[in-house]
Order: structure tokens, then sequence, then C-alpha cells
């Protein structure tokens, strides 16, 4: 065995372990579709990627965009198997909308945590834990390294990781334009719904960003909230979507 043939293991192992800790993996990773074929198809895979990490914020620091935002994360969450992990660092999640949205509190564990490090703590264990199927936490600060363990952790057990971007202060939302290691970034914002030929209150609408997608493209689509399944749909006068593609739609530059 000469010495390089010797030498080319170690080379390779050396190649995976960078490769791992960029965020990129060999595997081909299932996906969870949302079974829009519009966003399906802005995504690697066709669809958000499992075994990976994943970011969401609200359009604004209110509580109808948090709102939002954690209904969006919800849904998700709730097409997925097995228990949900959620993290928050105050006491304001309303169990009856996740419900809403097909996330039941039968399956949903909650850990209330002091401080973004404590958050990052339990993100972590979660992930790693690999009986779950997603864990969502809500963290403030979210550092290159901080999300590259997490993007470990969640490759290792196959979890999904959704981190909700949550700000106390509107000024420390500018570290959510921060370089991180998840595969995707979204922002949600409210939109009006849409008026009903009868007196009553039309299914909620938003806008979805989807800021950043990682060997996919961004673009923004405007969408019907998800339903008792947590299954977003896309408003009857854009189904065809002809309007999507006038909705902002632009090539990641990550």
């Amino acid at each position: 065995m000469t010495a390089e043939t010797w030498k080319k293991p170690g080379l390779e192992t050396l190649r995976a372990a960078i490769s791992r800790l960029e965020g990129h993996s060999d595997r081909r990773r299932k996906t969870l579709p949302f079974g829009v074929r519009e966003i399906d198809a802005r995504l690697p895979g066709g669809g958000l990627t499992l075994g990976a990490l994943h970011e969401v914020a609200g359009g604004g620091n209110d509580a109808l965009h948090s709102a939002a935002a954690g209904q969006f994360c919800a849904g998700i969450a709730a097409r997925t198997r097995g228990k949900v992990l959620w993290i928050v660092t105050r006491q304001d999640v309303f169990a009856p909308s996740l419900k809403q949205v097909g996330l039941s509190a039968r399956r949903t564990i909650y850990v209330e945590a002091g401080s973004d490090v404590d958050v990052l703590a339990c993100f972590e264990e979660g992930l790693r834990h690999g009986g779950l199927g997603a864990v969502v936490a809500e963290v403030a600060r979210l550092s290159m390294t901080a999300s590259r363990r997490l993007q470990l952790a969640a490759e290792t057990s196959g979890s999904l990781g959704i981190a909700i971007r949550r700000w106390r202060r509107q000024t420390d939302a500018a570290d959510f334009g921060q370089p991180t290691a998840s595969v995707t970034r979204w922002r949600i914002s409210v939109l009006p719904s849409v008026s009903l030929p009868v007196p009553g209150v039309g299914r909620p609408r938003w806008l979805l960003e989807l800021i950043r997608a990682r060997a996919g493209e961004c673009a923004d689509f405007e969408v019907e909230a998800c339903d008792g399944k947590g299954r977003l749909s896309l408003p009857a006068a854009l189904a065809d979507g002809s309007d999507q593609e006038a909705a902002g739609q632009r090539r990641a530059s990550a």
C-alpha cells in the first residue's frame, strides 16, 4: 500500500467533515412538501428539507405578525410525525390557535427557557434526541456558530428544526439579516382577508417571503393561511400562478 493510497480515506473523511460543518450532506434527505406547486417548485427536493434548520420571522414586531409566524410554523410541525417540542421565552403561546392549524396539545411539549442561551441548549438537545417530529424554538439572536450546531444536530437525528425569530425591540430585528447555517429563511406578514359575498370573516391570508433558500430560489407568495390540517392554499384569484410570478420572485444569492 502506497502512502498516497493510505492517505486517501483520511482526506475523504476530512472533506466529508468540512461539508457537514458547512451544512451540506451527501445523503438525499427527505422533504416535507407544502402541497402548493408554486411554493414547492422553489425549494430543493420539492419541499422543506427534513433533518435541517429553518428560520421564520414575522413581518413586524407586533403580536399580529408574530402570531402569523407562529401559526405558519405550527402548520408545518402538524404535518410531521411524532411529538413536537416547542421552546419559548415568553408565556404568550395561545394553544388553541396552534390547534386551529392542526397541531394538537396532545402532540406538543412546551418548555419555557429563561434566556436565549437556555433556548439554544434545549433546542440542540431536542434535535439530537431523534424521537421528535419537529423542534420549534423562539430565539432572538442566532449566530453562525449556534446555527451550525443546530443544523448538525438536525442532520444527525433527521428531525425538523424551526427557529422562530422574535425580538423584544424592533431595533434588534437587524440580526435577522445576518448569515446563518439555516437551509431556508422565511418572513410572514398578515394580509387583508378576501371579502365574502355574505356577512362574515374570510380565511386569513399571508404574504410568505422566502428570503433565503440554499440551492433554491427566493420568492414571495400570497397564500391563504393554514387550514385545520396545517396546509396552505392559494387564493382563487392566484391559483393559476400568473400573479405569483409578479409577486417579486428573485434568485437566491446564497
